[in-house]
């Protein structure tokens, strides 16, 4: 159980660095400010991380987690079905997420998301896998959604409001999505069918006359071409080590666990905030000293620790 654990706590650590990436390229002019591109640059990225089982063919490779090619199966229309949908949910989730990080500061918009992301997994869990939590766990999750909650300052406005709870909600069925993709066959042949999913799904938005001009406009459009392209791929390469661990303990262990976990994420916000303010741009970091906003963050730590520490009770 613990190990299920660990891999999840690394996945949320590599997630709160994207978070700083991300907030920066949809915010800055001079980036790529349009959720929809950015969201379909992510897809075909995150996609080609089936380049992992390249590694499978060196010898002991599987010791260390690496998703073994020859597990890898022709799909059955279920398989299909499921990784298309994965694609879909994963692709609309992400637009949703850069259209509030664009509208927001991350302060209030990932705690949102993630607490959405953990009750919606914990409700179409157990609708759709039948899935009970054990005591602990159970009230681990509740804690850790209830502090996810409780740091965001604000409640935004009506409409970035549902923005952020369609990006979680979507999130949520997305980690739903691969849970019963993983059941139905094995990580290693999962996986790598919701790789393919992604990528083919992001290709096929180029079919449509008006997402294929805005895609290519707004890359035409962006000023910092190089070091966009550096910064995007660049938190894809982490994104996509985040992804492959939040899998990876997805398959090995409780899916509702797993997301109500992104409440640590935020606990590795603030630390990364709190260290490295002053190299990070100002369009990334929000200073907030007022003693209301400080008195939140040290409960929000507190009720994340608690509620981590009941995980392995």
């Amino acid at each position: 159980m613990s190990s299920w654990l660990l891999l999840a706590t690394v996945g949320q650590f590599l997630g709160a660095l994207v978070i700083f990436i991300d907030k920066y390229i949809v915010t800055d002019k001079r980036a790529l400010p349009r959720p929809f591109v950015y969201a379909f640059y992510s897809c075909l990225l995150t996609g080609f991380w089936v380049v992992i089982y390249i590694l499978s063919f060196i010898p002991g490779a599987e010791l260390v987690g690496v998703p073994d090619f020859s597990l890898v199966e022709k799909p059955s229309i279920q398989v299909i079905a499921m990784s298309f949908l994965a694609g879909y949910t994963f692709f609309m989730a992400l637009v949703s997420l850069y259209e509030a990080l664009k509208r927001d500061e991350a302060v209030n918009v990932m705690p949102i998301i993630g607490a959405t992301s953990a009750f919606s997994t914990l409700i179409l869990s157990y609708v759709f896998l039948e899935t009970v939590l054990s005591p602990n766990f159970f009230w681990g999750v509740v804690i850790l959604i209830l502090g996810t909650l409780l740091v965001a300052k604000i409640i935004p406005e009506k409409s970035t409001l549902v923005i952020m709870i369609n990006s979680g909600f979507l999130f949520g069925l997305h980690f739903i999505t691969m849970k019963g993709l993983f059941l139905e066959t094995s990580f290693a042949d999962g996986f790598f069918w919701s790789r393919v999913g992604l990528v083919l799904f992001a290709l096929s938005l180029l079919m449509v006359p008006t997402y294929f001009k805005k895609i290519t406009e707004q890359t035409e459009q962006t000023e910092r071409k190089v070091q966009t392209g550096i910064l995007i791929v660049g938190a894809k390469i982490l994104a996509g080590i985040s992804a492959f661990l939040l899998l990876k303990a997805t398959a090995l262990g409780d899916v509702t666990v797993v997301q109500a976990l992104d409440g640590l994420k935020f606990v590795f916000v603030l630390i990364i905030a709190l260290v490295f303010a002053r190299w990070l741009p100002d369009s990334v970091v929000v200073e907030d000293k007022q003693k209301e906003s400080v008195v939140r963050k040290i409960i929000y730590v507190f009720m994340i620790t608690i509620g981590y520490f009941i995980l392995f009770l």
